[in-house]
């Protein structure tokens, strides 16, 4: 006979909102406000930008929805506690960002011959917590950017190419309080 799984313990999503500050005199930088907490977080290296497009490397204006995610079980030995749904990322994972492929800003398996795609196993820890903001996911609009997500920061908070990044304890801890029904809002 088998061992049956404990099912994980539930976690209690209490965040329905989360919004984004820029810092004064740095655009690539802002602030993470949670009630009762600020968390510092780096941002695209155009700032925030009204009209998203792709390779700007601005990070999206806008109300987007946490769409779930994937951890580097590898890296973190055990699914991070939350109320999303997050898989072990894989080796061959990848994201489209090619705007003339009909997978554009979608997950897809790697290698892509032909087309330009971002590897989701990183070796430098960025996407070890990688959550999909869901910006420009439904409808999927051509060139008006991919690969939007909330990951972990590099060291010194440099900017991102258009997501917003957290330190991995930060990730971590807001990871428990967020769920399906938690918004991002960067103003």
């Amino acid at each position: 006979m088998r061992p049956v799984a404990k099912a994980a313990r539930p976690v209690r999503t209490t965040l329905v909102s989360l919004r984004v500050r820029p810092q004064v005199g740095d655009r690539r930088r802002g602030q993470l406000l949670v009630p009762g907490t600020v968390i510092p977080c780096a941002l695209g290296a155009g700032g925030i930008v009204r009209a998203k497009r792709e390779g700007d490397g601005g990070s999206p204006r806008g109300r987007l929805r946490l769409l779930g995610g994937a951890f580097r079980l590898d890296r973190l030995g055990r699914r991070p506690l939350t109320g999303l749904t997050l898989r072990p990322t894989r080796p061959s994972d990848g994201w489209c960002d090619d705007p003339r492929d009909p997978r554009y800003n979608r997950p897809i398996r790697l290698p892509a011959p032909g087309i330009s795609a971002e590897r989701m196993w990183r070796e430098d820890g960025l996407y070890d917590v990688v959550l999909d903001l869901g910006h420009n996911r439904g409808p999927i609009r051509p060139g008006r950017g991919s690969a939007i997500f909330l990951h972990v920061a590099r060291p010194g908070f440099k900017p991102t190419e258009g997501c917003v990044a957290l330190r991995l304890p930060d990730l971590l801890r807001l990871l428990r309080r967020i769920g399906p029904q938690t918004h991002l809002l960067i103003p």
